[in-house]
């Protein structure tokens, strides 16, 4: 197998998420697939999550809070408006 040159994560995990990450990475390869996954191998498929999914569901958070944020601004400047003296 070549090895490419990977682009680096654009999300990054604290030493304890990663840590946590990574055994629950593990534990469902065992328990789901029967698979013993090293430390090298978990890390490449972590490492792999967060190159290429992670900032799919980010850039969607980021999304559905800018659409939450619109609704909220409109709605207090309805209430602005409301108070506005003729």
């Amino acid at each position: 197998m070549s090895r490419n040159k990977v682009k680096a994560p654009i999300l990054e995990l604290d030493g304890a998420q990663e840590q946590a990450a990574l055994q629950v990475l593990k534990r469902f390869m065992k328990e789901r697939f029967e698979l013993e996954l090293g430390s090298f191998e978990v890390q490449e498929v972590l490492d792999l999550f967060a190159r290429e999914i992670a900032p799919l569901y980010y850039n969607k958070a980021i999304f559905d809070v800018q659409a939450h944020l619109k609704d909220r601004f409109e709605s207090i400047e309805s209430d602005l408006w409301a108070l506005e003296k003729s």
